[in-house]
């Protein structure tokens, strides 16, 4: 398509040794009282913290994650914007005690956080499920979405998708637990975010085209998300870059911090469409 491109390193190589001016040991992000608040969204209380002024910006984790998982990224993305980080539904602070979760829930939700913040729109990261959630947010909320950066996602939950090893040990860990009895709060909650992803997400390919703001596909070349499935996804959205990490995993933005954060600033700050 004419308004794709491929990211390669070669391409978006920008000044190294930007200094961050935030000591990142002195914060506690995920639990900074100074910075969080609670937001009642969708029956929940939904738990966020905000770092820094300008544009807003909303990062998203994956499955089992919190705020801290961008506990590398907020210092330099808060210099020049402001960054919103949530604990999603059923992790973290974000209690929500029902048998049921969804993607779909879970990207309704982060649109009625940035409503209940009195936020129009922002640029969104998704890491893992929270690349899941970006691309959902973007499609069931599309005035939501400025521009999105999506790494390690996935469509459907199948060994098409996810690397056959790692389809393997969760259909080892589904069929070990099927028959057993949850019986704390703990319990209830771990399994309800493992068969998240053990049974969703499950998104049709020609339903990325309601994708209509700029996104940047995200992979490690070892990722555990297979590259053939993200370059699916990169193919049916209309405004699309690819940009595939050499030498790294499913962690992109903490295996090559440095290099994530100036690529995807840059990328948001970017004119081509």
């Amino acid at each position: 398509m004419e308004f794709k491109k491929l990211i390669s390193f070669s391409i978006l190589l920008l000044i190294a040794g930007f200094a961050f001016g935030q000591d990142t040991t002195t914060i506690n992000y995920g639990n900074n009282i100074s910075a969080g608040k609670y937001y009642q969204i969708r029956g929940i209380k939904m738990y966020a913290e905000v770092y820094g002024k300008g544009k807003p910006l909303l990062m998203i984790h994956g499955n089992g994650g919190s705020i801290n998982a961008f506990a590398k990224n907020i210092p330099y993305f808060a210099q020049k914007y402001k960054v919103i980080v949530a604990d999603s539904r059923a992790h973290g602070n974000s209690a929500d005690l029902r048998d049921s979760l969804s993607f779909e829930m879970m990207a309704d939700d982060y649109a009625a956080l940035l409503t209940a913040m009195h936020i129009d729109s922002a640029y969104v990261i998704g890491w893992s499920d929270g690349g899941i959630n970006a691309l959902l947010l973007a499609m069931r909320h599309p005035d939501k979405v400025i521009k999105l950066a999506s790494t390690g996602a996935n469509l459907w939950p199948d060994s098409t998708a996810l690397i056959p090893s790692l389809w393997k040990e969760e259909q080892q860990e589904y069929l070990a637990k099927k028959d057993a009895v949850f019986k704390t709060a703990k319990e209830k909650n771990d399994r309800k975010i493992f068969m998240l992803d053990w049974l969703q997400p499950n998104v049709d390919l020609k339903a990325l085209k309601a994708i209509k703001c700029p996104a940047l596909i995200i992979s490690g070349d070892h990722d555990v998300i297979t590259l053939q499935h993200t370059v699916l996804i990169y193919q049916n959205i209309t405004k699309a870059y690819l940009w595939v990490l050499p030498n790294s995993g499913h962690g992109t933005l903490v295996e090559h911090t440095d290099d994530f954060n100036t690529k995807v600033d840059a990328f948001f700050k970017a004119n081509q469409f």
